[in-house]
């Protein structure tokens, strides 16, 4: 039985700075993108959530097929499963102590 499946990854995409905002309209245009932040210098964090990890290369080579992209690099990839999601939402029975307490 395969387990459904979410795959969470950031990328840094570095794009020509003058060319900024041109690329950050382009990027948005992907279904599984969101634009978490971008810099002056042409620097783009974007988070992608895909159904699976073949989703992410497309992603990937797709945005570095885009003009006056200069390089896009993973830097995090995270699977979260159907079983996973739902057990992060029941409820904690943990406890915890603020330092200094007893």
């Amino acid at each position: 039985m395969a387990l459904n499946e979410v795959h969470i990854s950031s990328l840094v995409v570095h794009v020509l700075p003058e060319h900024l905002n041109v690329v950050k309209a382009q990027i948005e245009q992907f279904d599984n993108a969101e634009i978490y932040a971008d810099s002056p210098e042409g620097k783009i964090v974007v988070v992608l959530e895909t159904a699976h990890q073949g989703f992410i290369t497309d992603t990937i080579d797709a945005i570095n097929q885009l003009p006056n992209v200069l390089s896009t690099v993973l830097v995090y990839h995270q699977i979260e499963t159907e079983q996973s999601l739902q057990e992060s939402n029941l409820p904690k029975t943990t406890n915890s102590q603020v330092e200094g307490d007893v």
